[in-house]
């Protein structure tokens, strides 16, 4: 069978191919009873409109563009599905990308996606005022996420991880433990830097005698489980251990079981993040629950206000993802 085209729909409905384009593509001059018809002729040859030549009448593509350090976890599907949801509900296609924590190919990511966009929702450790000049097209509508730069010139988007680690602290601290271990995520990564910072300057202000033990971790559970190695090397042994995320607090939990070590019992374990997954290990994980799909809805709004409104003030709208404590029996034994 051969492909429909406007001629077809317009014929069939009745009215003219001017007609058929305003009433597929939202615009003006049609009315409600017309555009119904126009529709359901559409639907009946199951045309399908070109996209390019759609581009050239309407100027927009109707996809959004993401571009992520990593595809990998569970923060990172929960993240993608916040805004594939918040972009379906506003009839964009979504176009994801990683730039696997590279610089050169967080670039090329960006140069691929120009002209394909209306818009962009970006996380990037590398995404300064200077890169953002050389990979971004001016006056491209963005959206930065745990991205925020020093300056007015993007919106962005961020999580309170300096306030969600204070958080977590306090509770470990106020639950008698003294020497609490922080597993760091990756060099370079804002969220990292922003939970490192809030887990030292609490134990300074708060718990001043008890020292700062720092492993290296990388946000995935493979680092987790090495850094639980090292904590049943230490002498003394530390009381706690708080991961700069859940995945990496679930490979640490995995290597203390292995070595017979009861959590929390001997030593307790927490997270950051309250991926789907930590309430299910065993014992279920102390975390800071960050709303991350949320916290991609949210991102998504923010650019689909951007792209609504063109000629509006595109930057220094700054939003905070606030973060809070979930205690679970990782860190605390809850009786059965």
């Amino acid at each position: 069978m051969a492909t429909a085209t406007i001629k077809d729909v317009a014929r069939e409905a009745r009215v003219s191919v001017a007609s058929v384009s305003r009433a597929l593509n939202g615009g003006r001059g049609v009315t409600a009873e017309t555009g119904a018809r126009i529709r359901e002729a559409a639907a009946r040859l199951r045309y399908m409109p070109h996209a390019a030549a759609r581009m050239l009448i309407t100027r927009r593509t109707h996809t959004i563009g993401a571009l992520l350090p990593d595809l990998y976890g569970e923060f990172f599907s929960e993240l993608i599905r916040g805004i594939d949801l918040a972009a379906r509900a506003r009839g964009l296609h979504l176009l994801v990308s990683s730039s696997h924590d590279d610089a050169a190919a967080a670039a090329v990511a960006l140069r691929a996606m120009q002209g394909r966009v209306d818009g962009l929702l970006l996380m990037s450790p590398h995404a300064d005022a200077a890169f953002l000049r050389q990979n971004l097209p001016l006056g491209l509508p963005t959206v930065l996420m745990n991205t925020r730069l020093a300056d007015d010139d993007y919106c962005a988007l961020s999580v309170d991880n300096d306030g969600g680690a204070r958080l977590m602290v306090e509770h470990l601290l106020s639950t008698g433990h003294q020497r609490i271990v922080f597993i760091q995520g990756p060099p370079g990564n804002r969220d990292a830097a922003e939970r490192e910072l809030g887990y030292r300057e609490t134990l300074a202000s708060v718990a001043p005698d008890s020292p700062v033990i720092m492993l290296r971790g990388d946000f995935g559970e493979e680092s987790g489980y090495r850094a639980g190695q090292q904590v049943l090397a230490m002498r003394p042994r530390p009381d706690a251990v708080f991961a700069g995320n859940d995945m990496m607090a679930i490979g640490c939990m995995a290597a203390l079981r292995e070595a017979g070590i009861s959590v929390p019992e001997e030593i307790a374990v927490s997270g950051f993040d309250d991926v789907p997954m930590a309430r299910y290990v065993t014992p279920p994980l102390t975390t800071i629950h960050v709303q991350i799909a949320e916290l991609g809805s949210q991102a998504m709004e923010l650019l689909g206000e951007q792209i609504d409104r063109p000629d509006q003030p595109k930057a220094g709208v700054h939003r905070r993802v606030a973060a809070r404590l979930v205690v679970r029996g990782s860190t605390v034994a809850i009786p059965r």
